[in-house]
């Protein structure tokens, strides 16, 4: 963890969850409201359409919610599309840009995600900019040149410690049940934060850094004590409150 920063950890639902789904966040909020989750700042990323219902029910809590992409435009006439915007006016206070799954399924590139960023900034969330390679970049010695790249390219010029969140997701470790080793999580966390203190100084010594790639209750503890890992971005074991919370307890 990196002096000073309170963790973070963000639950990213992906396309799960019809109404009846709520009644995971009531239990994540009882516990937030009983003391029971630990230091760490909460996150769930749900989908769009559970949103506003969302934000009903934990208003008053310790508890944060978040879109899982937006547009780049604030609005207009882009069907389909939603606009940071929007996700702000439905109760989110963050939004993830650029993961892996909408780089590789919807082709985004690295302007595109920074522009998304800018968006999600102007409308006042902050932004979860993700990076990660995949296992073909990984065993062509790829790594940290695809890492870096992707972060030169999509975190907005006026990020600072307060405004951005990054996350480090190997593509490979996507839901396949695979994680780097303790050793290969905290070389690419080490030099993100060197990278990011070449680009930016001062003003993001302290952005957070968060680490995605089948997190689960049974591994946290050794990869989210980890020097310059600020929390989690957690898929599928973010779906049920038992699992999230027993992760957030890595950080008690």
């Amino acid at each position: 963890m990196t002096p000073g920063v309170r963790p973070l950890v963000a639950g990213n639902w992906k396309m799960n969850g019809l109404s009846g789904s709520l009644a995971e966040i009531d239990a994540i909020r009882q516990a937030v409201d009983a003391g029971e989750s630990g230091p760490a700042e909460l996150l769930i990323c749900p989908p769009a359409t559970l949103i506003a219902q969302a934000a009903f029910r934990i208003k008053g809590a310790d508890l944060r919610l978040g879109g899982q992409d937006c547009y780049t435009e604030v609005s207009g006439a882009f069907t389909g599309d939603i606009s940071a915007a929007m996700l702000k006016d439905a109760g989110a206070t963050y939004v993830i840009v650029g993961h892996s799954e909408r780089r590789t399924y919807h082709h985004e590139t690295d302007e595109t995600v920074r522009a998304k960023a800018e968006a999600a900034l102007k409308a006042g969330l902050t932004p979860i900019v993700c990076v990660g390679e995949t296992h073909a970049e990984r065993e062509g010695g790829e790594q940290a040149a695809v890492v870096v790249r992707q972060l030169r390219g999509s975190l907005p010029p006026e990020a600072t410690s307060e405004t951005v969140v990054v996350a480090y997701e190997p593509i490979w470790a996507i839901g396949t049940g695979l994680t780097p080793t303790r050793k290969d999580i905290a070389a690419v966390h080490n030099g993100i934060r060197a990278l990011i203190a070449e680009m930016y100084g001062a003003q993001c010594a302290k952005i957070r850094l968060l680490y995605g790639g089948s997190v689960k209750p049974s591994n946290c503890n050794e990869l989210l004590t980890l020097d310059n890992v600020d929390g989690a971005l957690i898929g599928g074991a973010s779906l049920k409150a038992t699992e999230f919370l027993a992760i957030a307890a890595a950080y008690r």
